[in-house]
């Protein structure tokens, strides 16, 4: 090589090696690049001095955090200009850890409170306010989004979504679809046989549909994403509170469960179903289905094929303490429970074993004091998990599967993370939980400040 042809080269390095610097400098500093100027005036919200929960093992360096609207718009290790925005509150995090609100996706949004007894037999009006009451009660304990895994919710997500009151983001499934003595057939046995077309009270109020064949359950489904259901539910298989159906039984055949999914992924979202056992699970994987609720009863073949299918686990730690279920011991349902919390263990071990995708519900019926937990049942997981997956199962996680609702999405939008142009779903913490994950389980003291939407409903940091 000659001495031009040398230097020619050598420039060319160089500019190379520039060109690549300059890139990997860009991509280390993407989030703390402004995103496009705000419309004039626009009100905002400033958090300075925290350290955001980004998913990693660590927290991030004190950094500063722009909401505009109801999205993030800039995170920087620098002072972030407010020029051009209307009114800015600023919040002063003190070092305290900015994470994202927290996602329950195995929620009963209008079971919580009221009795079985109410449920099936009492005032749907009265229930509802319940319910509303406790959607509160629910963001205000850090859960900004939830997914609805059954009931009548279309109204009170519609009133929450218009600002008519405080309550999570929503994502509803209608009413849970069942087979004739499967889960969720909670009529009695004085409304059996059916007979013509009439329906019971429980499908009366959308709590449930009975379905029993492939053109019912294609017509139920088809009913629930009229109502704008944003995912479709199943009971695959028997439950603990079944009054007909032992946990062992398999109740939807596969050309039913493809029925479902038919008319789901007409609609560009997903079906996902109530299933303990190996077969009930497999046979949803078999037709299509994209999520399995709880699994405690699987064997280690099914864990492999969720693993090696990409299928989602929802499930929850379920365990023999103080928040175990009330079950009249010797009764059927106890019996049921039982094991339930025997399989905890298993279909934890699994998860971690096979690398199973997992988010993190609880699944609380009927129990208006538990529900008072529901942050309390995070930290039971680090018997299996560490606190950063944890944490992920609760957020990140569970937005990227909430995303497989496809346009049928109601919050269109980056869920679950702290990043540029993520929905600004918020919460401060008033300490590190990747070092303590108990200070998740006492929001009234460790939520110091809680944003939905880009609307904050506490600031215990305000003067």
């Amino acid at each position: 090589m000659n001495t031009f042809s040398r230097t020619v080269w050598q420039r060319w390095l160089l500019l190379l090696t520039a060109l690549v610097a300059v890139l990997a400098t860009g991509w280390i500093h993407a989030q703390q690049a402004a995103a496009p100027a705000a419309p004039p005036g626009e009100s905002g919200v400033l958090f300075t001095n925290v350290r955001v929960f980004t998913g990693a093992p660590t927290l991030s360096a004190p950094s500063n955090v722009l909401v505009v609207g109801n999205v993030i718009r800039t995170i920087s290790t620098g002072a972030i200009p407010t020029e051009g925005l209307g009114r800015v509150t600023r919040i002063d995090g003190g070092g305290r850890t900015l994470m994202p609100g927290l996602i329950d996706a195995h929620w009963h949004t209008m079971f919580v409170r009221p009795t079985p007894a109410e449920m099936i037999t009492g005032d749907f009006g009265y229930f509802t306010l319940m319910a509303g009451a406790e959607a509160t009660a629910t963001l205000m304990r850090g859960f900004t989004t939830v997914r609805d895994m059954g009931g009548p919710s279309f109204g009170l997500k519609q009133a929450i979504d218009a600002g008519l009151l405080p309550g999570p983001r929503i994502y509803p499934s209608g009413a849970m679809i069942t087979t004739t003595g499967g889960h969720g057939d909670f009529r009695s046995l004085t409304e059996l046989p059916r007979t013509g077309s009439g329906q019971s009270h429980i499908e009366q109020v959308g709590a449930a549909m009975i379905a029993d064949n492939p053109d019912e359950v294609r017509l139920r489904a088809r009913e629930q994403l009229a109502q704008g259901a944003s995912q479709i539910k199943l009971m695959a298989g028997g439950g603990v509170a079944s009054p007909h159906s032992p946990i062992d039984v398999s109740t939807f055949t596969e050309p039913e469960l493809r029925a479902a999914v038919e008319a789901a992924e007409n609609y560009g979202t997903y079906v996902a179903v109530h299933a303990y056992t190996s077969v009930a699970a497999q046979r949803a994987i078999a037709a299509g289905v994209k999520v399995i609720e709880h699994a405690h009863l699987i064997d280690e073949p099914t864990a492999q094929l969720m693993a090696q299918k990409g299928i989602w686990l929802s499930t929850q730690p379920f365990l023999d303490d103080e928040d175990i279920p009330r079950m009249p011991p010797g009764s059927p349902q106890y019996a049921r429970l039982r094991q339930v919390l025997e399989g905890t263990d298993r279909i934890y071990t699994f998860a971690k074993k096979y690398k199973i995708k997992t988010v993190f519900g609880t699944d609380i019926l009927f129990d208006a004091q538990l529900a008072t937990r529901q942050g309390a049942q995070l930290p039971k997981l680090a018997k299996w998990f560490s606190n950063v997956e944890i944490l992920n199962q609760a957020t990140a996680n569970t937005g990227e599967m909430l995303a497989l609702s496809g346009p049928r999405n109601p919050y269109p939008g980056k869920l679950g993370v702290v990043q540029n142009g993520a929905l600004a779903d918020l919460l401060l913490v008033d300490g590190d939980p990747l070092k303590d994950i108990n200070l998740v389980a006492d929001p009234e003291r460790n939520f110091l400040v809680i944003m939905k939407d880009g609307k904050v409903y506490k600031n215990k940091l305000a003067p």
